[in-house]
């Protein structure tokens, strides 16, 4: 009987599995601060949803133990949160309050308060860990080292399932060995759930790596290379429309000082374009498909949809949306296949909790463009400014590609670490120049990180880093 239920509770876990969950477990909790964010990435990369503990209701697959994990590692510590995010902390604990809230409401209470609780504890635990491993620009930068090289062999196993047809992450479970063909072309995917997601991943990291490519440029090609390769081994529309709204995202950074004419620009285009067609402007994306396969008119109809069926779901979400199309999916009699995060987020908790995510999505670029917009890069970080942009240009990469994908994986890691960057980014930045403007006439001085880490009476600085005096 306890062999029985032992079992049961261990759900789906392999030896290997279980010994790299357990290597970047211990990891996770002795690394050093800057190094934390190691072992929780490579949990990201290299494991999927398919080994899991199932304790009753509740799944937590091997990412979300990582999670766990941390989060004891943070308390244990005392590493609470660092410098202010300006608003984006409120927002982000006010959307997952009313993740949870709404499922309270709903016919099914505790099915969706167990789905509501793992949307919860992936997006917030992620973004508090990554906020708290991110306290200065340098960790930033390291971080997005860090993924660099990780996505490498990333790439080369998805180069490998592309020509091959076998899909290496398979003994772990929840992908299939043999990767999906549309087309007549080999969709890779790798550890995710999805060749759209495993692409959009690669799409999304792209500007971190123009971030890094000021100090550290052979990670930066490296990273880079690797992005690229994923998207284009994914096959997929979506990613590859990702990544060109990456680059664009980028090039764009000349005109940051001009953002809100270039926003209602946008906006004047769109009223256009409803007054001179003859259907709604988002049908556009009906018309675009970049593999000769793409589901494009879907995601179309999903927006159309939505609109129509506003009424069934706009105060707490709904549990049924099979009605909305005259085809469904395998995985549920309940559901249509809801491929746009908005909309998604609108299904679980309504119009407040699609609005909720939304605003989140704009404290974010709010960040940015307060931070990009000054005229010099903080005092202690050369090209700051830049790798803000490119924090920027990775969050609208998100932003865009929500509307073809909703994140189901462990691909919502990358959405969460964008937006704890942001906000950390700007708390460091926002002290710098504090600093650096002290009253001179009072008797003080513009003090750097490192001089405001000297030990009392040495007289000399203090590399928090190395743990050496200088």
């Amino acid at each position: 009987m306890h062999a029985r239920r032992f079992a049961g509770i261990l759900g789906r876990v392999t030896p290997l599995a279980t010994s790299l969950f357990v290597f970047c477990a211990l990891a996770l909790l002795c690394l050093p601060l800057r190094w934390a964010t190691v072992p929780l990435l490579i949990g990201t990369c290299y494991m999927t949803l398919g080994q899991e503990i199932t304790v009753g209701p509740f799944h937590f697959p091997v990412l979300r133990l990582l999670i766990a994990v941390g989060l004891i590692r943070i308390a244990v510590r005392g590493e609470g949160l660092p410098a202010s995010s300006r608003g984006l902390d409120r927002w982000m604990f006010a959307w997952a309050t009313w993740a949870i809230v709404s499922s309270l409401f709903r016919e099914d209470v505790p099915a969706s308060l167990v789905n509501r609780l793992g949307l919860v504890f992936n997006g917030l635990g992620t973004y508090i860990l990554f906020r708290v491993f991110c306290r200065s620009t340098a960790d930033l930068i390291n971080v997005g080292r860090i993924i660099a090289w990780l996505l490498v062999p990333l790439m080369l196993e998805m180069m490998s399932e592309r020509q091959t047809g076998r899909n290496l992450f398979a003994a772990f479970g929840s992908v299939g060995e043999l990767p999906e063909v549309r087309g007549g072309v080999l969709r890779a995917q790798g550890p995710f759930a999805h060749p759209i997601l495993a692409g959009s991943v690669g799409a999304a990291c792209l500007p971190l790596m123009a971030g890094i490519w000021r100090t550290h440029r052979l990670s930066a090609i490296a990273g880079a290379s690797a992005c690229l390769l994923i998207v284009y081994a994914s096959a997929s529309s979506g990613p590859i429309l990702s990544a060109v709204c990456a680059c664009v995202a980028l090039a764009a950074w000349p005109l940051r000082k001009h953002m809100r004419v270039v926003r209602w620009s946008v906006v004047g285009v769109y009223a256009l374009l409803e007054l001179v067609m003859n259907a709604p402007a988002y049908y556009l994306l009906a018309r675009i498909d970049m593999t000769g396969s793409s589901t494009s008119w879907h995601r179309a109809e999903l927006i159309n949809t939505a609109i129509t069926h506003l009424s069934e779901w706009w105060l707490i979400g709904t549990d049924v949306t099979r009605h909305w199309m005259s085809y469904g999916v395998g995985w549920s009699s309940n559901h249509i296949d809801i491929t746009n995060y908005y909309i998604n987020m609108g299904v679980y908790g309504g119009l407040l909790l699609m609005l909720l995510f939304i605003a989140v999505m704009a404290k974010g670029f709010s960040l940015v463009g307060d931070e990009t917009s000054q005229s010099v890069d903080s005092p202690d970080q050369p090209g700051s400014r830049f790798t803000m942009w490119a924090l920027g240009a990775a969050l609208f990469t998100h932003a865009a590609t929500f509307v073809s994908i909703s994140y189901f994986d462990q691909s919502v890691v990358f959405l969460y670490l964008t937006l704890a960057a942001i906000g950390g980014a700007r708390g460091v930045a926002k002290a710098d120049r504090t600093r650096s403007t002290l009253p001179t006439a009072l008797g003080y001085r513009a003090r750097s990180e490192q001089q405001r880490l000297a030990k009392p009476g040495t007289g000399r600085g203090f590399n928090e880093e190395t743990g050496r005096l200088f």
